[in-house]
């Protein structure tokens, strides 16, 4: 049953209707994700992680790369690997540029371990608005991302967006947990997961435990799940919300993703159902839960394979990602994907569309929202990779087009990530499909509404410098469109 659908106020927004509010990394190339994302205190936040592409190029990735796609020093921390947070007041705009009306908030601090000068922070993956039993007012949390050589995972606290402090880990969390992705706040506690494990996987901690707390402040965690919810394939929980009464976990699993619930009563750990399981019958090639959003009464999930569609470690992909929507009942829709029998009866994508929105190169559905009516979706696309990878790794169909019809041709019609936009969860249409402009722009990791409009975060990790060319001429050159960048999408017309 498709929920009422509550009425639309204005058209939705348009490409037209963006305007980049920064570039470059917010002036610094090496700012390459826009991780996190917040609304606090009337000013939008962002959180970045440093240089994306240089920590990969020392993991298992490299191995399957011709060539390296950007240029990085042999030892990373070489760069300044500080993760930033940083604000954006869209009523105050100080400075000029493209750049102007942002301030530097926050830098990781350094630390040592052993012989090494360390970032005690790499990025910030998640933050929240959350009001703890101790907290005076409401506050800004955010989940980190630590070197592997370094003490762990932290989350941060502040009163203002400005200045941040350590708050207590749960008792389960030792050095070995390296980052955070999920603050989830829901009935008055606060909700989180870790998300990836050092000398392993950045999102596949092997520990598939939620920890909740109302007094976070205090460090008064508690363990809310039975380990793995007794399923020792859940690798890993890697997102969560709540909806209704009722707060959802979507988990990691090589086979095929979980989709578990709780009301989160009585004293934790909580009793849980599973409402999907096996990938909603899709297996493996719908190994996790990028991504959760709650519009016009129905939950909303998209899937995706790690690494970007294309999971090299595990021999998964590449495949594009798929779409359901699930009511309160636990009846679920498949919404973007294939066709297929289930235990539920036949299921037909409600779009039309199949996997990925027609594409193998969209590797999540990464981050959506639901702003004025519309529910928004980005996409991950890694045809950007291509002219880096091993051609002889590629399907053999894929092979064979892309000789026909030549790979530097391709990427100027494919390349970058796409934003679609839908009123009914059903009909969708696409705001863009090449990163606004910029091919570079290959994941849209995140979007928060404001009451000044649609914010969108790229990640951009080919700066400052980018190799081009192929053979003997291959060399690294500056990239005038390196970097993430944040653009602001509201209606071109006032009362339109």
């Amino acid at each position: 049953m498709v929920p009422a659908q509550k009425q639309i106020t204005r058209p939705g927004l348009a490409r037209a209707d963006f305007t980049r509010i920064a570039r470059n990394g917010i002036g610094d190339a090496y700012n390459s994700y826009p991780h996190s994302m917040a609304w606090f205190r009337d000013r939008l936040i962002v959180g970045t992680t440093r240089s994306n592409l240089c920590l990969f190029k020392v993991s298992k990735i490299k191995k399957r790369m011709d060539r390296w796609p950007i240029e990085c020093p042999d030892y990373v921390y070489d760069l300044d690997m500080r993760a930033q947070i940083w604000e954006y007041d869209p009523l105050h705009q100080e400075g000029t540029g493209e750049n102007a009306g942002w301030r530097l908030n926050w830098r990781s601090p350094h630390i040592q371990s052993g012989d090494e000068t360390l970032p005690r922070e790499l990025g910030y993956r998640g933050m929240c608005v959350f009001r703890g039993a101790s907290d005076e007012d409401d506050c800004l949390y955010v989940a980190t991302y630590a070197p592997a050589r370094a003490h762990g995972t932290r989350i941060l606290r502040s009163l203002d967006g400005r200045s941040f402090e350590e708050i207590p880990m749960p008792e389960g969390f030792d050095k070995s947990i390296i980052t955070l992705r999920l603050l989830i706040p829901f009935k008055g506690k606060l909700f989180t997961s870790p998300t990836g494990r050092a000398g392993g996987d950045p999102n596949l901690s092997g520990n598939a435990s939620i920890y909740v707390s109302d007094d976070p402040v205090n460090g008064k965690w508690q363990i809310a799940n039975p380990p793995a919810f007794g399923d020792p394939s859940n690798l890993g929980i890697f997102e969560m919300i709540g909806f209704g009464d009722y707060i959802y976990a979507g988990t990691a699993t090589l086979n095929g993703f979980q989709i578990w619930r709780s009301r989160a009563e009585g004293p934790p750990p909580y009793h849980w159902e599973r409402i999907i399981f096996d990938g909603a019958f899709r297996g493996s090639l719908n190994q996790g839960v990028a991504s959760f959003c709650v519009h016009n009464g129905a939950l909303y999930a998209g899937g995706g394979i790690q690494h970007g569609g294309v999971d090299m470690v595990t021999g998964t992909g590449p495949a594009g990602p798929e779409l359901i929507r699930i009511q309160e009942d636990g009846s679920w829709d498949l919404i973007v994907g294939s066709p297929r029998y289930t235990m539920d009866g036949m299921k037909m994508p409600k779009s039309a569309f199949r996997p990925g929105f027609g594409s193998i190169f969209n590797g999540y559905f990464w981050r959506m929202a639901s702003h004025d009516g519309w529910l928004y979706l980005g996409t991950l696309d890694w045809s950007t990779m291509l002219p880096y990878s091993e051609m002889g790794n590629w399907p053999g169909a894929m092979r064979r087009g892309l000789e026909r019809f030549g790979l530097e041709e391709f990427m100027a019609v494919q390349s970058g990530a796409e934003l679609f936009r839908s009123a009914d969860g059903e009909n969708w249409l696409p705001v863009d499909r090449r990163g606004f402009g910029n091919r570079y722009n290959y994941g849209i990791r995140t979007l928060q509404s404001t009451p000044h409009g649609l914010a969108v975060g790229f990640v951009n990790p080919f700066g400052p410098r980018i190799g081009l060319g192929s053979g003997e001429d291959f060399a690294y050159h500056d990239n005038p469109d390196g970097g993430c960048e944040i653009w602001l999408g509201s209606p071109s017309k006032p009362g339109a």
